[in-house]
């Protein structure tokens, strides 16, 4: 069933160049995952960065500088974990991966302004979050991400 919507509430939504199979939704489904890997590479990075740092350097406060290796550490597992599920279609990781894009844009915002402003980060940080949200509520996406039993409601 090729139907559009509106035409009837037992009739599939999908078309033949808007489903999940589409080269486009692929594209898109592709450039979701692969920014999902690159924000997970770039979080292991800041953590071995962080790592190197507090044993080299000597922190001027041990207790933050050992929370921000956690923080950083759990929210690399996090968005890794999203990344892997992203591969999978795991219907939980479209939403994982919109909070953390969410979380993304503040910090993203917060370098634009302030005393030590980086706009430079700030670019980093708000074009790949940006992307992904707008790709994860694009319908196709959303249906490819959706259980088998959701797709025909």
């Amino acid at each position: 069933m090729n139907a559009r919507p509106g035409s009837g509430p037992d009739e599939a939504v999908e078309g033949p160049r808007d489903g999940p199979g589409a080269p486009g939704v692929r594209a898109a489904l592709v450039a979701v995952t692969v920014l999902l890997f690159a924000e997970a590479a770039a979080l292991i990075g800041v953590l071995v960065w962080l790592l190197i740092d507090v044993l080299v350097l000597r922190p001027s406060s041990f207790a933050t500088a050992i929370a921000l290796i956690v923080l950083v550490a759990i929210g690399a597992a996090w968005v890794s974990a999203i990344a892997v599920a992203s591969v999978r279609r795991a219907p939980w990781s479209r939403a994982a991966a919109i909070v953390w894009q969410v979380l993304q844009l503040s910090v993203a915002v917060g370098a634009f302004q302030g005393l030590f402003a980086r706009p430079d980060l700030g670019w980093a940080l708000l074009v790949p979050a940006l992307v992904i949200v707008g790709l994860l509520l694009w319908p196709p996406v959303r249906l490819a991400y959706s259980r088998p039993e959701d797709r025909t409601a």
